[in-house]
């Protein structure tokens, strides 16, 4: 080891009643802190804001943050400091050893296994053993049954009328999620994307529109016919050019509306997969599994974009259990 050179603190007693001094009045003002918050929260108003320079924010929260900042600073500073100057200073070698076991230490705790196994009796007795290991396995099974409370056994009929399931129908007007109003085909530009829902979806409450919302969003956007790929078996879902998709991403479910008017494609901001709008909405980039779900649209006799039928495959993310093996495909016909 290198010599050990002393601190100024070990040598100049001075230093050391200095350095005293500084962790006693950082420990001291941590009090002041936790007061100043208490004070803060009861007596500053929830509406007061400060400004200075480009911030603006509560006047709360800016003040509490502080306060309980410093109070917490000051004990990890004061504790730091203490530590290095004051503290016993020295350097020690502990020689390292194997950490494997000794043959010995080995060999006793096998024969200490041995001795329990043979005083209970367990390999002359296999009938009470195999009762034992029953035991544990089927009281186990009552906390199997717990997991019942977390909803309904996902069967292929359960998912059918529930997630697999949303209340676009033929008929169904196609609205802005926003404004509500029902579109037309003239409203919608070449190169635009409209957020759109199912126009029943505002006659639901409660619980039940919040899961038919989660279900039914989409997005609705308008290309040149001549530049988009349109499967034979579509031709009837599209209208000069205007296209309907699910709004969900089908890897895990992120609403997308990230639109690039040029290539046509489809961002999910949150994991990057992108769907080709102008040829089925396949996956041409990122960890999605399946196409983007198209809904068949046409207009109804007042011109108004209504859903011919509801969507043909489930929207949403996939999952082990969901079967994609009949989704429509690239290039079908």
């Amino acid at each position: 080891m290198e010599e050990h050179l002393p601190r100024l603190t070990d040598v100049d007693e001075k230093a050391a009643k200095r350095a005293e001094r500084q962790v006693t009045t950082m420990f001291g003002l941590v009090p002041v802190f936790a007061i100043a918050f208490v004070v803060i929260y009861f007596a500053v108003p929830k509406t007061m804001t400060i400004d200075f320079g480009f911030l603006h924010t509560s006047a709360l929260h800016f003040g509490l943050g502080t306060t309980l900042g410093m109070a917490i600073l000051l004990i990890g500073i004061g504790a730091v400091q203490w530590a290095r100057q004051l503290m016993a200073d020295q350097e020690m070698v502990d020689e390292r050893h194997p950490a494997v076991s000794s043959q010995a230490d080995r060999e006793e705790i096998l024969a200490e296994l041995e001795q329990g196994v043979e005083e209970s009796q367990i390999t002359r007795r296999k009938t009470m053993g195999y009762a034992l290991l029953g035991a544990i396995g089927v009281v186990a099974v009552p906390f199997v049954i717990f997991l019942a409370d977390l909803g309904p056994i996902a069967t292929k009929k359960v998912r059918a009328r529930t997630i697999e399931t949303t209340i676009w129908k033929a008929g169904v007007r196609l609205v802005n999620d926003v404004t509500f109003m029902p579109l037309k085909p003239e409203d919608i530009q070449i190169g635009q994307l409209v957020n759109g829902e199912p126009a029943n979806l505002q006659d639901l409450e409660g619980v039940e529109r919040q899961q038919a919302m989660a279900k039914s969003p989409i997005i609705v956007v308008r290309m040149d016919p001549n530049d988009i790929k349109i499967p034979a078996s579509r031709r009837d879902w599209q209208v000069n050019g205007i296209l309907a998709y699910s709004k969900i991403c089908t890897h895990v479910g992120c609403p997308i509306s990230l639109w690039e008017q040029q290539t046509h494609h489809l961002l999910c901001p949150c994991h990057q997969s992108t769907f080709d709008l102008g040829d089925s909405g396949v996956v041409v980039f990122g960890p999605a599994a399946r196409s983007l779900p198209q809904l068949p649209i046409t207009v109804d006799s007042e011109g108004y974009l209504v859903a011919r039928e509801g969507f043909t495959v489930p929207v949403g993310p996939s999952y082990f259990e969901r079967d994609s093996r009949h989704d429509y495909k690239q290039g079908e016909n």
